[in-house]
Parts: structure tokens; sequence; C-alpha cells
């Protein structure tokens, strides 16, 4: 049944960005995703590290000339001081400048919408985790994007009821190509920034994509990772990160996984798929036709699930826009999150509690998925042991 996520607004939330400027990509996805479903006005930017190219990005966007800042400290300082400040801001930076960014926001007591993965350490990620839990007036989002999708959440929505049994499989890919040749040194600035050990961390297609593939493993199937055997790889020549990964995984209560994420993976696009298999039966799901869910009952023929179709559940129902037929898919799971988030800082601003169904990774997800990252390195150094995470 389709519900759809529209619904009466309570006053949009004043939002304001860091990151995302002129040459940026997934600041546009952002501002599309936070437009969506009307509960964001955007005002406030501080969108580049060069302060030429953060006026002329405000500018272009129409913000107010008093309201493009060269940095975010000047940035979260000012706005907190304005009647009319900013509720909300999302960090769309390259990774070094997430917590730093975060932290100066959550001290001023905005809430924090951030791209992943969480930091550039595992230290960091705790630092920002501790700031969180002595500011509990602040929500704070990850967008784990892929969560947000109709056919996740009826997926999730199925293993928790029991209808797989007992999870004994899981098992994630996600394959890229834009990698296979050396981009980075022909100045592209996406690919520049992704192999920079200093402003990406100390994981390449790990970090980017792999933990993207470990959050929705982890969130479809209700496990957590107790420890894995990682292999990380740099194919291309003079590349400091690892654009190939494969890593083994072994979950709390018995269940085992395969994760492959790979940039080097020619004709292959944004590849993601999901298989999760229990004792009763398994479900498949794939990212590029995102609103068909297989689910495989054993013993019985397959059954092709749709969103909003026949078999749809209310998880899937309560994220769902439009008729089934009608496609729904990257930008839609992505708002899904703004939503959900926008959700939670209404019931905040009424005093009250959101919704049981809300729901939006957080910092426990960027935690978990910075301390994937570096076990996958400390395992892939030492030939691929075995590493608790």
């Amino acid at each position: 049944m389709v519900k759809g996520t529209r619904e009466v607004n309570s006053g949009r939330i004043r939002l304001g960005m860091v990151g995302g400027g002129q040459g940026a990509f997934i600041g546009a996805v952002h501002r599309l995703a936070a437009r969506m479903d009307d509960h964001y006005e955007f005002v406030a930017g501080a969108l580049s590290a060069d302060a030429k190219k953060a006026k002329a990005s405000g500018e272009e966007l129409g913000l107010a000339a008093d309201r493009i800042y060269p940095d975010f400290n000047a940035m979260a300082k000012a706005e907190a001081a304005r009647k009319d400040g900013i509720e909300a801001v999302s960090i769309v930076t390259p990774n070094h400048v997430h917590v730093p960014a975060c932290m100066a926001f959550i001290d001023a007591g905005i809430h924090v919408i951030c791209d992943k993965p969480l930091a550039l350490s595992l230290k960091e990620a705790k630092a920002l985790e501790k700031l969180l839990a002595r500011r509990k007036d602040v929500i704070f989002a990850l967008t784990h994007n892929y969560s947000g999708y109709p056919m996740i959440r009826q997926a999730k929505a199925m293993v928790a009821a029991g209808d797989l049994g007992d999870i004994r499989v899981v098992q994630g890919e996600y394959p890229q190509d834009w990698l296979t040749t050396a981009l980075e040194k022909s100045g592209q600035k996406q690919a520049a920034w992704r192999t920079d050990p200093k402003r990406s961390g100390a994981g390449g297609c790990i970090g980017d994509i792999g933990t993207h593939t470990y959050q929705l493993m982890c969130d479809v199937s209700g496990l957590s990772a107790t420890e894995l055997a990682a292999d990380l790889t740099s194919f291309v020549k003079g590349r400091a990160l690892d654009d190939n990964a494969h890593v083994m995984l072994r979950f709390k209560g018995g269940a085992k996984g395969m994760l492959w994420a790979s940039q080097v993976a020619p004709g292959n696009e944004n590849g993601l798929k999901l298989r999760v298999y229990g004792t009763k039966g398994g479900l498949e799901w794939k990212q590029e036709d995102p609103n068909s869910l297989w689910y495989t009952p054993f013993g019985e023929p397959k059954r092709l699930i749709t969103r909003g179709g026949s078999g749809s559940n209310a998880a899937a129902g309560r994220v769902t826009r439009v008729p089934p037929g009608h496609p729904e898919g990257y930008l839609e799971g992505f708002a899904n999150v703004y939503t959900e988030v926008a959700r939670a800082i209404k019931a905040k601003r009424a005093g009250k509690k959101p919704d049981k169904d809300v729901a939006f990774p957080g910092i426990a997800d960027g935690v978990a998925g910075m301390a994937f990252i570096e076990a996958c390195v400390k395992s892939s150094a030492k030939n691929g042991k075995w590493t608790k995470l």
C-alpha cells in the first residue's frame, strides 16, 4: 500500500551546508534530497575551502551575501548568534573535514547531517561520539542513503519478522569502474581526494563504498560483525589507497558474510547488491533495480515483491511516494533520510519524541563504519589475519 511521505509542513527547517560548492558532486544531491519533501529551506553555506569559490558558489545558489561564509567556524558562530540562524547543517566535504566541522556545529547547538564515512580515523569518530553523548539536544545523522530505499526497509522488516528464519549468510557487493585508471593524476577533483590518505583516511575504496555495503549488510540482517579477514589491494600503480577489497565476516550468533567492493571493475557503474539467507528463505536486492526485491522461501517458487505492489509492507509504504510502476531511486532514497531527520527535528521543536518508525543512520553507524575500515586495514596488513571489531 502506498501511503506516501508528503505531509503538512509545520515550518521549513533552516538548513546550511559545508562543502558542496562548484565542482562538487554530492552537495547538489544533498540539496535536491533536502528539497524533495519540502521540509528544508537552504539559507547559508561555507561551500568551499577556497574563499572565492565559496562566494561564487553561494551567489550561484541564491544565498544572501551575509550568509555566504569563508569557513565553517565563522559560519557556526554567526548562525548560532542569529535569531533566524540555521537549525541544521549538512556536512558534504572530503572526509578530513567531517569531524572538525561536525564539532563546531554541535558545540553551537545545531543539528548535523554528515556524509559518510564519519571521520578520518576511529579515534576521531569516538571523540565525536563523546561530544554527542554530552549534547543530547543535538540530532546527528549520517547519510548512508541506501538505507532509505523502500525495498531495503521492506527487507529489514521481513528479516525482523522472522520471514527468513535464523540468518546464516549475508553477502554484499559494490563494484564500480571509474578508478580503473589513474584518474586522480588528471586533476579530477573527486578522484584526487578519495585516493589521498590525508583527506580520505586509511581506506580508499573500502571507506568510500565498502562502508555503504557494510552498513547495509548489518542494518538489514540486524546483526553486528565480531571479526573479519580482509584483503585490500591497490591495483593501479602508484595509488596510495586501496581500490579493491575482499572481506570475510563473522557475525554475532554464528552467521557468516562476504563483502566485495571495487572501483576497478570495468562495466560496473554503481552495482550495489545485497543477499541475505536464513533457515527459512532468502532475499536479494540490487541498487540498480531498486524497486524490486526477490524473496525466496525455501521449497517454494521465488517471489518478486515490487515497491508499492502486492506484498509490499508498511515499512516500505511509509517511505514510498508514487504508485508501483513509476520508478523511485537514488534521489528518493536520499530524500527519505532527510525526511526522517526532519521528522525528528520537528518533534524536538515541539518538545515531543519522534514517531517510533522514524529511523536513520546515526553516530553508532558512523563509529561502526570507522571500526570496520580500521579492522580491514589491519587485517590486510597482516595477510588477511582474522581481526576483531
